[in-house]
């Protein structure tokens, strides 16, 4: 069973080798806070309320109060947030919070090519034909509805009601893995032999209806 220690441990590690291999340029470690009733929030140093990101405001004032504010666990290289949040009762996980927050302002990679092009882990954000597309992965059974609200579910874009079923909550390792993978592939690809990723999983929640649909499978 991964509990809140596991979740922090892998967090820190995660961060201390982003920072190694120069992917993430800002940050701020992980955190554990205790509330009554035996729950633990793991979340980041200075986190700040996060409610701006479910308002309907335009995508660059969501990330602009977010990366003013220092409120996210890493800002990778590009300006990319990636923010971290898992919240436990005793052992039991009962929410995640897991967000990629692109930067909207790749123009000033993309316009000064010379710059970056001679280092190749920029390679993935230098293509004009980039779109900024925000992604969450959040874990809410208390919300559940089958099919409407997966117990774990995948957001793409801001859209209110996209929420794609995920087969089961996601460890730190896997989320910056799947990121590291299909946004920063080069880079991934680059310092494959210096990441090191856990290979715990956690038990599945998905529902047999919703195996039926387009999800997104963890084994």
């Amino acid at each position: 069973m991964i509990n809140h220690q596991d979740i922090l441990n892998d967090i820190q590690n995660m961060t201390t080798q982003l920072i190694r291999v120069g992917l993430s340029v800002k940050q701020n470690f992980p955190i554990c806070k205790s509330f009554p009733n035996q729950v633990y929030e793991v979340n980041y140093a200075n986190m700040q309320d996060l409610s701006i990101v479910l308002k309907n405001r335009k995508y660059e004032e969501i990330y602009d109060e977010l990366e003013s504010n220092n409120n996210f666990n890493i800002k990778m290289i590009d300006g990319a947030l990636l923010q971290l949040l898992y919240t436990y009762q005793t052992k039991i996980l009962i929410r995640h919070r897991l967000a990629f927050f692109p930067s909207p302002y790749l123009e000033s990679f993309q316009n000064e090519p010379e710059i970056y092009e001679d280092d190749e882990i920029y390679a993935d954000i230098l293509e004009k034909n980039i779109m900024a597309v925000p992604i969450r992965f959040d874990y809410d059974p208390n919300n559940f509805q089958e099919i409407y609200h997966p117990k774990c579910h995948l957001t793409l874009g801001q859209f209110k009601n996209c929420r794609i079923p995920v087969s089961s909550p996601i460890t730190p390792s896997l989320f910056i893995s799947f990121i590291l993978r299909n946004f920063y592939n080069t880079a991934f690809q680059k310092f494959s032999n210096e990441l090191t990723f856990q290979d715990a999983l956690f038990n599945e929640t998905i529902t047999n209806l919703e195996k039926k649909l387009l999800h997104l499978a963890i084994f």
